[in-house]
C-alpha cells in the first residue's frame, strides 16, 4: 500500500510515518517503479504498536530495542514482558514522587490558609517556610 492508504488506515500523517521510518522503526520499505514507497499490510500494525508506546511512556530507542529487527521477524516474549516490568516500576516511582510533591504543595496551601491575612509578607514567608522545615524534620 502506498504511504497514503497507509496515513488514512493508521491516522498518522505522512511525514510521521517517514519519520518512523528514517528513524529505523520501520522495516525496509519497498520502492514501485514509480519510486513511490510500497509499505506491507503489516506496517500499519507496527505503527499502532509503536503510537501505544509511546503513549505508555516508552522511547523511540526503548520502542526499537522492543522491535523485530528491521522490523520483520519473530518479536522476543521475555525482552517485551521485561521491557514493560520496568516501565510498571518507573510509573509507581513516578506516581510516588507525584504524590509526594502533591503533599508538599497541599501543605503550603494549608500554611498559607492558616496565615492571618494582613501582616509583613516576608514575616508570613519566614512563618511558613519554618512551619514547613518542622514538617520535614517531624517526616
Amino acid at each position: 500500500m502506498k504511504i497514503g492508504e497507509l496515513a488514512r488506515e493508521s491516522g498518522l500523517a505522512p511525514s510521521r510515518i517517514r519519520f518512523y521510518e528514517r528513524e529505523g522503526l520501520i522495516g525496509s520499505i519497498d520502492r514501485g517503479l514509480n519510486g513511490y514507497r510500497q509499505y506491507s499490510r503489516g506496517t500499519r500494525q507496527v505503527l499502532e504498536i509503536i503510537v501505544m508506546a509511546q503513549q505508555a511512556g516508552f522511547s523511540l530507542d526503548e520502542i526499537r530495542n522492543l522491535l523485530p529487527p528491521h522490523g520483520k521477524g519473530d518479536w522476543s516474549r521475555d525482552r517485551l514482558v521485561a521491557a514493560l516490568k520496568a516501565k510498571v516500576v518507573e510509573v509507581a516511582a513516578l506516581r510516588h514522587r507525584l504524590a509526594e510533591t502533591q503533599a508538599g504543595l497541599e501543605a503550603v496551601i494549608a500554611r498559607i490558609e492558616a496565615t492571618p491575612p494582613g501582616g509583613d509578607c516576608f514575616e508570613n514567608a519566614e512563618a511558613v517556610l519554618a512551619g514547613l522545615k518542622d514538617q520535614v524534620k517531624a517526616d
